[in-house]
């Protein structure tokens, strides 16, 4: 299945929040700086310090390491126990719900295929874990991908860093898990995310 999650960012007027979105340069860089420091602290806000703020955004320069833009679409990767799942769902051989809920956290730790959960899954700041719109929409051909959709109405302040989709409001297994540099949301934001699986 190829995957890619679209989030789109919005102040509490409606006004689109510009997001930086890292090339393969920029996600290197990321993925170096966060293989030794972890940048969010436990109240879901970057700490403080020059290298933290590097392992939370990356290096944003637009050409060099990425792009701004109204939105960021990226890749992600699915899991061992997510193919497990998919697989279950196909020919009703397992238990596995329907994957339909997605939710975030503060979790810098590359997303890896044994993953089983979100790193630091939030529960508060209307960030917690939600059932989303699920629809097939067209990508190669009519009704190949399965999309997931949802916006968070933001309560309080954090620095979003992980997105996951799993099937169940609480525990449940992960079908897909993805790492990114850090969206800043604050009270009266809205934070929406899309995930798509095309089957192909």
């Amino acid at each position: 299945m190829k995957l890619n999650v679209l989030y789109e960012l919005k102040d509490k007027d409606g006004n689109v929040k510009p997001v930086f979105t890292e090339n393969k340069l920029g996600q290197s860089i990321l993925r170096f700086f966060r293989k030794f420091i972890s940048p969010i602290d436990q109240n879901a806000q970057v700490k403080a310090g020059f290298l933290n703020h590097i392992a939370a955004y990356g290096i944003q320069i637009p050409i060099i390491t990425g792009s701004w833009g109204n939105s960021r679409l990226i890749s992600n990767l699915t899991t061992t126990t997510g193919k497990a799942g998919v697989a279950s769902r196909i020919n009703g051989s397992g238990a596995e719900a329907a994957f339909t809920f997605i939710g975030v956290g503060t979790g810098a730790t590359a997303a890896a295929i044994g993953d089983t959960t979100l790193q630091t899954e939030l529960a508060a700041s209307g960030l917690s874990r939600v059932a989303a719109s699920a629809s097939r929409t067209t990508t190669d051909t009519t009704n190949d991908t399965a999309t997931l959709a949802t916006t968070f109405t933001v309560t309080g302040t954090a620095a979003v860093t992980e997105s996951g989709v799993l099937n169940a409001a609480s525990v449940g297994v992960l079908l897909a898990r993805q790492v990114f540099s850090a969206l800043n949301v604050v009270n009266g934001d809205s934070l929406t995310i899309t995930w798509n699986f095309d089957v192909d």
